[in-house]
């Protein structure tokens, strides 16, 4: 769904080689989870270097609705756990996280609350997660929908125990319920039944910031994750650069021939975004990573990429973009879940991608991108972050492309327009240009 009222962003054009360092403020996802952890745990804790967007900001404000005191401090917030309370309304806007993260966590609350969203958040599927936490014990009223709005009739304390799901459309089922999983009587486990589920590395991200708290979990049978019962240890939490959002950015080194540089790059992370180094160099590009700044160079050429993607799904609009100007084909593979994320990511990049005069086939999981001579024209963003942040890449090559409501990308990047400025002010190789 396209907004015909939204403003069109000319996407700046690269006169020659980029060449800049990139400073990326916090995961998105991790971000969200330290908050989530904390607001459970038992005494106050700091998470510095968060992220501050759109959807951690709808994270903070739905977790101090439900009793949570959250300030801010030099470096990031302070959070005081208190006993989550009823009563309330919960906005989600269009982030996964808090329509995932939170539902299981208000079920704790002494009273009703309230969710609902974006009207394109009311699109994306919730079923799941109701469903099992009806099974663990919580009344919940969607009026048999399965997607916002919805009310958790929060009743103090949750029963627990064991449930079956099929997350094969989003890892963030699993993290939802694992994350609230302490301080349910029983604890909780769940086992997913169904296609692979994808973004593992979000999993085990979830499961490696529980086990620093203190709390046993149990993940060595495949598909089933036992949280225990007990207390969530406070932990200060020093928040990585989010790796995800670095990938417009150094797809603009790839694409233009330049030089990109992000500092503060972990050498071992639970992030998907790593993987963007060797996704990278497949297409062309020299890579490296030297005392903790990764450095992307481009070669002149762009080569096609065949690649499963399922647990690097949101890495999937800006490497399609930078497919469509590719000099061989391309096979994105393993990414049918993209069809139920903030937009249908597939049906949304083949459309937007053909509309500039490029050559994209939908497949039953994934894109097949041929090399195709590319036009101006408007690149729709479906409210959607990561396909806005695809439409500005093409626009380095291809002049004239207008991107729908650039606004979109402050769902996790504040200023990303700032930021793209500022990545082409110093084309060239020139710092003072």
């Amino acid at each position: 769904m396209t907004d015909t009222t939204a403003p069109l962003w000319p996407a700046p054009t690269a006169p020659g080689p980029v060449d800049a360092t990139v400073v990326l403020p916090g995961s998105k996802s991790l971000t969200n989870r330290a908050l989530v952890l904390a607001a459970l745990a038992d005494g106050p804790s700091l998470v510095r270097h968060p992220l501050l967007a759109r959807d951690t900001r709808l994270m903070i404000d739905a977790l101090r609705a439900l009793g949570a005191g959250i300030e801010p401090v030099d470096d990031g917030v302070r959070v005081t756990p208190a006993p989550v309370r009823g009563g309330v309304a919960i906005d989600t806007g269009l982030a996964g996280t808090v329509m995932r993260f939170v539902p299981p966590l208000a079920a704790l609350a002494d009273g009703d609350v309230r969710f609902d969203g974006d009207p394109q958040a009311r699109l994306r599927p919730m079923g799941t997660v109701l469903d099992a936490l009806r099974t663990l014990g919580v009344s919940i009223d969607d009026g048999g929908r399965g997607v916002l709005p919805f009310t958790v009739a929060g009743a103090g304390a949750v029963p627990g125990g064991e449930v079956t799901i099929d997350a094969s459309a989003s890892s963030q089922f699993v993290s939802g319920l694992l994350l609230s999983a302490p301080r349910y009587d029983k604890g909780v486990t769940v086992r997913h039944d169904g296609k692979p589920v994808p973004s593992q590395p979000h999993i085990d991200m979830t499961v490696a910031m529980l086990r620093e708290r203190g709390v046993e979990v149990d993940d060595a049978a495949a598909n089933t994750w036992r949280v225990e019962p007990g207390a969530v240890r406070a932990v200060d939490t020093v928040v990585e650069p989010d790796l995800s959002n670095a990938a417009p950015f150094l797809a603009a080194a790839v694409l233009t021939g330049g030089t990109v540089r992000v500092p503060r790059w972990p050498a071992a992370t639970t992030q998907p975004g790593a993987e963007l180094r060797d996704l990278l160099a497949r297409m062309g590009a020299d890579v490296s990573l030297d005392d903790g700044v990764l450095t992307v160079r481009g070669t002149g050429t762009v080569l096609g990429l065949d690649a499963d993607l399922h647990d690097v799904g949101e890495l999937t609009p800006v490497l399609a973009a930078l497919a469509a100007a590719a000099t061989t084909p391309s096979h994105l593979r393993g990414i049918a879940h993209l069809r139920g994320h903030e937009t249908d990511r597939l049906a949304a990049l083949a459309a937007e991608i053909n509309g500039l005069g490029g050559d994209v086939t939908e497949t039953a999981d994934g894109l097949d991108i041929r090399p195709a001579p590319l036009r101006a024209g408007v690149f729709h963003s479906y409210a959607d972050h990561r396909l806005a942040q695809a439409g500005a890449v093409l626009g380095l090559v291809v002049p004239g492309v207008q991107v729908e409501d650039i606004a979109t990308t402050s769902k996790t990047l504040a200023d990303f327009p700032g930021m793209w400025a500022a990545l082409l002010g110093r084309s060239g190789g020139d710092p003072d240009a």
